[in-house]
């Protein structure tokens, strides 16, 4: 039996020799049908799984897969792959690498005659003609390679050796073979499995990959088997039990590949989803540093008052002038249930932010000046469903006040009356000017709340609204991809002189210490107009502010809409706006804003209400003697009763002897009262004889023209319920 083995060798051997030097030399004078690409090519052209977003500077802050197929990180530089793992592959794949040209002849000779005598499947290919049957996807076997796809292969290797050097061959090669399921490249398998980069590999971890390569899919225990033959093959002096922990180490866990860089997931999310080039690079407008910190300051606060029921946040940091975004960050990470809610874009309740845009609209249409003076007393307004009554955030009222304490301080019944003047429909128009979306088309949607926030809006909306302030009134578009060569559309949204008198009144600690004292978070060392905002139930904490070259917005809350406890946007988001703004300018001075040619400035003496000192006024609106009690101009309107209100007579009391209380919220004694177009009377206040019945109540002036008019309805004993 062994003699006709033999025989049967021999004779074959007689007959693969003559032909495997016959083919060697007609491979050599022939061209492959497809002409490889040369190296450059191949390496320029590869493109990784993973999108990189880099900054301003070109530095990595973040990268995210967007390919599911496979997972290919960076291409990695021979010289910054293991000289180990170098040794056992070529020791394992390919022992003639650095002396064949392509093809090892006797290697195919070799196993062709395994083949037919042992009935092994076993091939020869050289690292040069798997990394041609990488290049050219045509040369890929389905289950087995066919004769032609073979001579392919052959001719294609030649070619690419003698286009190549073979440190190129044996790079791409290491960059574009499958190791382990979807692990594609040396980067990608030595993360994927070891958590470090190619350079660091030690003997156990490159004898594993290298075990891979001949069938990436195996059993544990197949790589085991191998790797212990390899290892001992290639004079590695290692034990069973030591090669077999390391296997299972490596290959029984999944192949999470976490990554090196991770400091913007919703920028990455808004620019990285399909990628923007070739090599999947992306550069923004962020600094990696500022978004670094941003970072770790909204997380350590975050950790502070984590006891009042605080868990989420966000931060937006812009360039005044070019509206380039430089910080983003939409959550507070591990420390949020829902990180991947996005809390720059998402709505919420403005509370006191909008504040500041109504005073603009009001200056800018001369309805008020800095100066004026307004009542901040209870104030009971006639709506829908009875009666609003707005108070102060610590349910105190300041009596007269000026418009600069009043907007510095955050004073609601102030605001109130401003909007009742300057109109809800005018300032919902300006609000959306300022590029506020989502609001309600309804102009009687959210009524005189409306001063005091209770729209929602995104902190990417306000931060640009306030930085349209700092800039003299010009509403632009944010950018955050520096590749956007789109022309940014501006608008002119405030005057240059309203915008200057509101930044200035933002930026007054002494004004603003009514309400927050003269030592608090808002009080940075250097000139910035800041704003806090709460809304209802502490659901909501904004603080918003800028100096002549950045703007700063924060938001503190919760994603769930769960109210905080005791949390203020002072307490809230302020600490954290402080922080950012002082390291924004740490290096250098912060430039006061300069007044526009159309503000004019005088010292004005108040009657002792507040001290005396130099106001500014757009030019035209400034009282002409040093003592002002300038007021708003103002329609009265009726307080009492409201809108709809039902009442009825009370049956224990004689109808001739009940009276009603009509009340407006002027002063003014020079007005005459109508019902259903009747006098009844005079004066800001007026006792009436209700009559059953639906009513219309109209209050007119000396010249008949209508100030405010209710409709109300009196029961009376008899009338059903």
């Amino acid at each position: 039996m062994r003699r006709k083995t033999l025989l049967k060798t021999v004779a074959v051997l007689f007959v693969l020799l003559p032909v495997s030097v016959f083919i060697s030399i007609f491979a050599l004078l022939q061209r492959p049908s497809k002409t490889p690409p040369d190296f450059r090519t191949v390496r320029d052209s590869y493109k990784t799984s993973d999108a990189v977003l880099l900054d301003r500077y070109g530095e990595v802050i973040h990268e995210l897969r967007i390919d599911e197929k496979g997972r290919r990180l960076e291409w990695a530089d021979l010289k910054d792959i293991s000289p180990v793992l170098q040794k056992i592959i070529i020791h394992s794949e390919d022992r003639k690498f650095y002396d064949h040209r392509g093809v090892d002849w006797q290697a195919i000779a070799s196993a062709s005659i395994k083949n037919l005598v042992l009935a092994r499947k076993r091939g020869a290919s050289t690292i040069t003609m798997q990394l041609a049957s990488l290049l050219d996807k045509g040369l890929q076997p389905k289950n087995r390679r066919s004769l032609r796809q073979k001579w392919e292969q052959i001719r294609y290797a030649t070619a690419l050796e003698n286009g190549w050097s073979k440190q190129e061959i044996l790079e791409s090669y290491l960059n574009l073979v499958s190791f382990r399921g979807e692990l594609q490249g040396i980067t990608s398998a030595s993360r994927g499995l070891f958590g470090k980069d190619p350079h660091g590999l030690n003997d156990m971890e490159s004898l594993i990959l290298v075990s891979l390569l001949r069938s990436p899919n195996a059993s544990i225990e197949q790589v085991i088997n191998r790797a212990y033959l390899l290892g001992n093959a290639t004079g590695l002096d290692l034990r069973r039990e030591a090669v077999e922990s390391a296997v299972k180490g490596a290959l029984s866990g999944p192949h999470f590949i976490k990554p090196r860089m991770a400091l913007a997931p919703h920028v990455a999310v808004q620019l990285l989803k399909t990628g923007s080039n070739d090599k999947n690079l992306v550069e923004s407008t962020l600094d990696g540093s500022l978004q670094l910190f941003a970072i770790e300051t909204l997380r350590q606060h975050l950790l502070s008052v984590s006891s009042q029921n605080v868990q989420d946040g966000a931060v937006l940091v812009v360039e005044n002038k070019t509206g380039d975004v430089l910080a983003y960050v939409g959550s507070s990470g591990e420390l949020s249930e829902s990180a991947l809610v996005d809390g720059v874009r998402a709505k919420r309740q403005a509370g006191s932010i909008l504040k500041p845009f109504l005073y603009s609209l009001a200056v800018d249409n001369r309805i008020l000046t800095a100066g004026s003076v307004i009542d901040d007393s209870p104030l009971d307004i006639p709506a829908v469903n009875g009666v609003y009554r707005p108070s102060n955030y610590d349910s105190q009222f300041k009596g007269l006040v000026t418009a600069r304490t009043a907007l510095a301080s955050s004073l609601n019944v102030p605001a109130v009356k401003v909007l009742q003047i300057a109109g809800i429909e005018t300032f919902l128009l300006k609000l959306r000017t300022l590029g506020i979306e989502g609001l309600d088309e309804a102009d009687d949607f959210y009524g005189p709340s409306l001063a005091l926030g209770s729209a929602d809006v995104s902190l990417w909306e306000m931060v640009n609204a306030y930085r349209t302030l700092a800039n003299g009134g010009l509403w632009s578009e944010l950018r955050i991809a520096s590749g956007d060569k789109t022309t940014q559309v501006s608008r002119k949204v405030f005057s240059k002189e309203a915008a200057f008198i509101i930044s200035d009144i933002l930026s007054d600690r002494e004004a603003r210490s009514q309400t927050f004292g003269l030592e608090n978070p808002l009080s940075v060392r250097f000139s910035a107009a800041v704003k806090t905002g709460t809304s209802k139930d502490m659901r909501d904490n904004w603080c918003i502010g800028y100096s002549d070259k950045y703007t700063v917005g924060v938001w503190v809350g919760n994603f769930s809409g769960e109210p905080m406890w005791n949390v203020s946007g002072v307490t809230g988001a302020a600490p954290v706006w402080a922080e950012i703004t002082n390291w924004l300018h740490h290096n250098g001075p912060v430039l006061k804003l300069k007044p526009p040619p159309g503000v004019v400035a005088k010292r004005i003496s108040f009657s002792g209400l507040e001290p005396e000192r130099k106001e500014w006024f757009i030019k035209g609106t400034e009282p002409q003697e040093k003592e002002s009690r300038f007021a708003m101009k103002a329609k009265p309107r009726i307080v009492y009763p409201a809108q709809g209100m039902i009442l009825a007579l009370d049956p224990d009391i004689p109808e001739g002897q009940q009276m009603m209380l009509f009340e407006t919220d002027s002063g003014d004694n020079n007005m005459k009262w109508l019902i259903d177009g009747e006098f009844v009377g005079e004066g800001s206040f007026l006792s009436w004889t209700p009559n059953p019945g639906k009513h219309l109540l109209t209050l007119v002036d000396t010249e008949d023209l209508v100030l405010d008019s209710v409709s109300f309805v009196v029961k009376g004993n008899d009338t059903e319920n």
